[in-house]
C-alpha cells in the first residue's frame, strides 16, 4: 500500500456507522443534493439554500461532480466549505472520468486532509462533445474498481449510484444493472443512493431484488420535487428516468405556470415519500438544485424529524 494511504489508517467506522444506519428500526436518513456554483451569484444561491435546509439536521449533504470531472476544483472548494464552514457532513463525488489512480489518490487525501471522511463513487459522464466514456490512462474503467480501490481505505464511508429503472446505458435490462450494483457494494460500498424516479413500484421491485441478492446496505431513495415541465422533462430524457400518467397529464394541463407546477411537484413528491416511508425506505436524498423551498415543504409535510 503506497504510503499516502496509510494515513487513513486511522479512522474509527463507528463514525461511519453513525451516518448510514442500516438498522430498518432506526432513524430515517434524509440527506441533500447540491451541485457546485458556477458564479458569485450561483454560489450566494447555494448558500442561501444551505442555511435555510440546516436547520432540518440532514444526515449529511453530498455534491456532484461535473461530466468529464468539470467541476473538479469547484466541488471541493464547496464540499470543504460545508464541511467546515457550514457545519454538515459532506458527501463528495468523485469519479473515474480523466483522472489516474495516482491523481484519485491525491484527490482522496486531500478531502481527507479537509475533513471529508464520505465519498460517492461513480463511474461519470464523459466531457462534452464525447459520446462514450473512454478510460483515462492508468485510471479505471468502471465504477467497482473506483469503489475497491477507495475501499482500501477502511474508515472511508463509500456510497454508489442505484438506478431503479436501469442504467440508461445498460443494454442487457435492469435486472443485469442490479446484479452489477450488487456487485460495486461487494466491492466495499456502505450505501447506495438512487437515480431520480417517479413511480414507487419501481424502487420497491429494485429494492426486492437487492435483497433478494443479500445486499443488505442501506438504500436512499433519490427524490426530486418537479419545479418545472421543461425542467424535468429535459432531466428524465438525460437520466432515462420516466414520468408517472399522473404527472405527464397534469403538466399537460398546467403548461408553463411554474408556481402551480411547484405546487404540484411539493404534493407529488410529499405523497411519494409517505408511501416509500410506510413501506420501510431507510433514507430519502433529495436533489435540490440549489434551491431550499420545496424540499423545505416536503420534510414539513412529512412530518419527519431528522
Amino acid at each position: 500500500m503506497p504510503k499516502s494511504m496509510i494515513k487513513f489508517a486511522m479512522m474509527a467506522n463507528e463514525q461511519i456507522n453513525s451516518v448510514y444506519s442500516s438498522d430498518p428500526k432506526g432513524p430515517l436518513s434524509v440527506s441533500f443534493e447540491f451541485f457546485p456554483p458556477k458564479t458569485e451569484a450561483m454560489a450566494k444561491n447555494l448558500w442561501l439554500a444551505m442555511k435555510r435546509l440546516r436547520p432540518l439536521q440532514p444526515s449529511f449533504v453530498s455534491v456532484t461532480y461535473g461530466a468529464g470531472g468539470g467541476t473538479r476544483q469547484r466541488t471541493h472548494d464547496t464540499v470543504t466549505r460545508i464541511q467546515n464552514e457550514g457545519g454538515l457532513t459532506c458527501a463528495a463525488h468523485l469519479t473515474c472520468v480523466g483522472a489516474s489512480r495516482s491523481e484519485v489518490n491525491r484527490i482522496a487525501q486531500k478531502y481527507w486532509d479537509a475533513g471529508v471522511r464520505h465519498l460517492v463513487a461513480l463511474r461519470g459522464d464523459p466531457p462534452e462533445g464525447q459520446e462514450q466514456f473512454v478510460k483515462p490512462e492508468g485510471g479505471f474503467e468502471y465504477s467497482y474498481q473506483l469503489v475497491e480501490y477507495l475501499h482500501v481505505r477502511k474508515e472511508l464511508s463509500i456510497g454508489v449510484a442505484g438506478f431503479p429503472e436501469g442504467h440508461i446505458a445498460c443494454t442487457e435490462g435492469k435486472e443485469i444493472d442490479w446484479q452489477r450494483l450488487k456487485g460495486k457494494v461487494d466491492c466495499g460500498a456502505d450505501f447506495v443512493i438512487t437515480q431520480l424516479f417517479f413511480d414507487n413500484a419501481d424502487f420497491f421491485e429494485f429494492r426486492d431484488s437487492l435483497r433478494s441478492q443479500g445486499m443488505s446496505k442501506p438504500i436512499l431513495a433519490g427524490i426530486i420535487p418537479i419545479l418545472s415541465s421543461r425542467q424535468i422533462q429535459r432531466f428524465t430524457e438525460l437520466c432515462g428516468s420516466k414520468l408517472t400518467p399522473e404527472i405527464i397529464s397534469t403538466l399537460e394541463k398546467l403548461g408553463d405556470d411554474d408556481e402551480a407546477v411547484s405546487r404540484f411537484g411539493i404534493d407529488y413528491a410529499t405523497r411519494q415519500c409517505e408511501d416509500l416511508i410506510a413501506n420501510g425506505v431507510e433514507g430519502v436524498h433529495f436533489y435540490t438544485l440549489n434551491k431550499s423551498r420545496a424540499t423545505i415543504e416536503v420534510v414539513q409535510n412529512l412530518g419527519i424529524s431528522t
